[in-house]
């Protein structure tokens, strides 16, 4: 049952509980919601509130409604859907330049945060990288290196920057899927080395000069790509 508190008006309530079910990926992206008896009953609520409640997250992006078949939850996060709108309002170098902010301090936390199982597993992470680049297999090059640098990420046991760095990761698949099919060069590859084994050093410096590095790198793909939206 629904815990009401003195500071929101019920439907706010009832619109916080139903987002806490999607972002703790209880209701996942794709699935159809509970019919609303069902919800009615669940949540304690008139039918009226909840219907205000399921409107405020459809005008937040969270939710969508398909005329005849229910309603459906097409985000995990209202911050995901604010992102991915600004990010599609963007030049490709200003969103290229927030997630590699992003990237740096990461790097940095990571390596003076991570855990040993952590450092271990960014090791097998970049081998899975390093294999796909091997056999020539650019969508698996793309796969891993995303997997990579959220690992990396996470090791710095910042939520929020996390969640950020997640948000704008599926808000710019375009953006990176075109960058990084570069990223099987060599020298990609090496300097990526480099920030997991400063890392795994628990090198703080040495992990953002490596983040350095490859956003140089980076900037000179998309020079030479013209800075153009894929």
């Amino acid at each position: 049952m629904l815990q009401k508190t003195n500071r929101l008006t019920l439907v706010e309530q009832v619109a916080l509980q139903m987002e806490k079910l999607i972002e703790t990926g209880k209701w996942a992206v794709g699935m159809r919601i509970p019919a609303e008896p069902e919800l009615m009953l669940e949540l304690n609520v008139s039918r009226n509130t909840l219907r205000e409640a399921i409107r405020a997250l459809i005008h937040a992006g969270l939710l969508k409604t398909k005329q005849g078949d229910g309603t459906y939850v097409c985000s995990s996060s209202a911050l995901g859907v604010v992102l991915q709108k600004r990010i599609m309002r963007s030049d490709t170098l200003q969103t290229l330049e927030v997630r590699h902010a992003l990237e740096r301090e990461g790097a940095h936390l990571a390596a003076r945060r991570r855990t040993d199982d952590e450092a271990r597993e960014l090791l097998l992470q970049l081998e899975r990288w390093e294999g796909a680049a091997a056999r020539g297999d650019l969508d698996g090059v793309v796969t891993e290196d995303i997997r990579l640098h959220q690992g990396i990420i996470a090791a710095s046991h910042n939520e929020i920057l996390i969640e950020l760095y997640n948000h704008i990761t599926d808000a710019s698949q375009d953006l990176l899927t075109s960058l990084t099919r570069y990223e099987a060069d060599a020298n990609f590859l090496e300097i990526h080395r480099q920030l997991v084994e400063a890392i795994f050093d628990q090198d703080a410096d040495r992990a953002v000069a490596a983040v350095h590095r490859y956003i140089a790198e980076s900037k000179a793909v998309l020079e030479v790509k013209g800075g153009e939206r894929p």
